[in-house]
C-alpha cells in the first residue's frame, strides 16, 4: 500500500462515551509500546473489559487524545469499550468522552498490531488536515490475525 494513497471516507460522528485505562506517551518514547501493550494487557488480562458494565457493543477502541501538539508530541492512549452515557464505572477506570466531530475513516485488515503499527507509519507520511483533537481505533472482531480495525482520525472542517 502506497503511503501517500490510503483510502478513506470523511465520515461524521456523534459523541461517543468510552470507559477504560489512560496513559500518557509519545510516539519518541522508548516505553511507547511498553505502555500501550501494557494498558491492552491489564484491560482484558486483568478484568477491567469485564467489569465494565452497559457497554454499547463488543468492540473495543483505543483512543488518542490530549494532544500536546501533534504526532511528535505528547498525548493520551486509552484502552476501552463504548458505554452508554452516565454508567458508574469500576474503580481505577475512568470515563474518555470522544468528541463529535468529522473524521476520515480508514479500514485495516491483518495481524492486530502489525497492521495497526503499519497504519500509524502510513499516516504520519500522508497530507491529511488532521485536527490532533481526538483519533481513536476501534476494533470490530477479537482475531489477532484477522483483525478488521477502523481508524478514525479528526480532521479540520
Amino acid at each position: 500500500m502506497e503511503t501517500n494513497r490510503m483510502e478513506y471516507e470523511i465520515v461524521t460522528l456523534e459523541e461517543k462515551t468510552a470507559a477504560g485505562l489512560t496513559a500518557r506517551t509519545n510516539n519518541n518514547a522508548p516505553d511507547m509500546g511498553m505502555i500501550i501493550g501494557g494498558l491492552w494487557g491489564k484491560f482484558f488480562n486483568e478484568g477491567v473489559y469485564m467489569g465494565i458494565d452497559g457497554k454499547v457493543n463488543e468492540k473495543t477502541l483505543g483512543i488518542y487524545s490530549d494532544y500536546a501538539s501533534d504526532e511528535h508530541g505528547d498525548y493520551n492512549i486509552t484502552v476501552a469499550c463504548e458505554v452508554e452515557a452516565g454508567i458508574k464505572v469500576p474503580e481505577g477506570t475512568a470515563i474518555k468522552k470522544i468528541p463529535a466531530g468529522k473524521y476520515a475513516k480508514f479500514v485495516v485488515e491483518g495481524n492486530m498490531e502489525q497492521a495497526a503499527g503499519a497504519f500509524w507509519s502510513s499516516l504520519w507520511a500522508m497530507d491529511l488536515n488532521r485536527s490532533f483533537i481526538c483519533d481513536f481505533e476501534e476494533y470490530q472482531n477479537s482475531d489477532p490475525e484477522h483483525a478488521v480495525i477502523h481508524m478514525y482520525i479528526s480532521v479540520t472542517e
